[in-house]
């Protein structure tokens, strides 16, 4: 009997411990510190109150997978122990190292004091706190022209908030300029005021107001932070080989580069110091992929290069409309996307699909299929697709 234990359940780590579950000599453990899944792409929707984004393990989670609701606090890996907040530690042959990411702290003065995040479920429901306080009229500001500030600051303004989204830079990078034209013109018509290009990066934040780079003062009641990410340091605390921002460092086959019987999955993990993307869309599959290294390993057979494959990047812009842009399984944004009510319709079956592909695997263990984008190691895919 192998023992496998998962550590983080996200969309990685519960698509990887049902997965294992495909052969009854494999003991497979998940350890979260929630005792139910976090829909991470709806938090927003939480903050907005049109959604609690949560699901009960019992519906996704297979019947072969014991859950312990802990965290881990160290991996020791000469001893193949994990060590956990409770005081106890658990054995592994195998460890999937699948912690995910949360939002990132940065040094911006007033940030930690007064700036609100969307990261996590805590950090959705206190904004929702705070926003179910301010008077309507409260003058609200977003920073960060992502995926998360993007829909956060679409979500409040539909619900008749007063909204200033300072994207820091391009709104929507990762869009097509035909999807961004179409989106910038969705929030003119939601009321959202969006500040974009030089001088529209966020250098301070007090309690009434946020400072722009270019200068400029603009009055905020509430300020919520959307810009950048970060991973727990739970790798680098133990002793293992890391990127710049702290993802477990891992060949193409998803093992760590320190020790063969760790292997990563979703958010947290760097593939030849290249990681993809952050999406449930690859976190389910890289999650599918690591638990078929960690069978390939127990079978003594090679494991295969991860290739994920991608079909393109979602937004819910409101509850009325959305953006769907297209892309070619390298990841690169095409000039093709669904918008408007249709794009709407998209956003909310992708984020039911992403839960049933949990739900499926848990009933099916290794049922998740996908569309591959070539045969070519990740790293050179990803270089490719950043012009390098």
């Amino acid at each position: 009997m192998s023992e496998v234990v998962v550590a983080g359940g996200g969309y990685a780590g519960v698509l990887a411990a049902n997965r294992l579950t495909r052969y009854d000599e494999v003991k497979v453990t998940l350890i979260n510190p929630r005792p139910f899944f976090v829909e991470r792409i709806r938090l927003h929707q939480l903050a907005g109150g049109s959604h609690d984004a949560v699901v009960a393990y019992r519906k996704i989670l297979g019947g072969g997978v014991q859950l312990v609701v802990d965290s881990v606090t160290r991996i020791d890996a000469a001893e193949r122990l994990v060590r956990l907040a409770s005081g106890g530690a658990l054995g592994y042959d195998y460890l999937i190292y699948a912690v995910g990411s949360g939002g990132a702290v940065p040094g911006v003065p007033g940030v930690a004091e007064f700036a609100y995040r969307v990261a996590t479920l805590e950090e959705a429901r206190r904004l929702r706190r705070v926003l179910d306080r301010a008077p309507a009229t409260a003058a609200l500001t977003v920073a960060g022209g992502g995926a998360t500030g993007i829909e956060i600051a679409a979500e409040m303004a539909e619900r008749g908030r007063r909204v200033t989204l300072a994207c820091g830079g391009v709104l929507g990078p990762y869009l097509h300029p035909r999807t961004r034209r179409a989106l910038a013109r969705r929030l003119d018509r939601l009321g959202v005021s969006v500040l974009d290009g030089s001088g529209s990066k966020v250098t301070a934040v007090t309690r009434e107001a946020v400072h722009l780079s270019g200068g400029r003062e603009l009055p905020s009641a509430v300020t919520i932070w959307a810009a950048g990410f970060a991973v727990p340091d739970l790798a680098a605390r133990s002793g293992l080989s890391v990127d710049a921002v702290g993802r477990l460092l891992t060949d193409e086959t998803l093992t760590s580069v320190d020790d063969e019987r760790i292997v990563a999955a979703g958010d947290a993990a760097a593939p030849s110091d290249l990681p993809l993307r952050m999406s449930c869309q690859a976190s389910t599959r890289v999650g599918a992929h690591a638990a078929d290294t960690v069978l390939s390993r127990i079978a003594g057979t090679p494991a295969a290069a991860v290739n994920v494959g991608f079909a393109g990047l979602c937004l819910s812009l409101g509850r009325r409309a959305g953006v769907f842009q297209f892309a070619s399984r390298n990841d690169a944004a095409v000039g093709f996307f669904v918008g408007g009510g249709v794009g709407a319709r998209l956003k909310e079956y992708v984020c039911e699909l992403s839960v049933k592909h949990l739900a499926r695997e848990a009933r099916k263990p290794g049922s998740l299929t996908w569309a591959r984008d070539d045969t070519r190691p990740a790293a050179v895919r990803a270089q490719e697709s950043a012009g390098i």
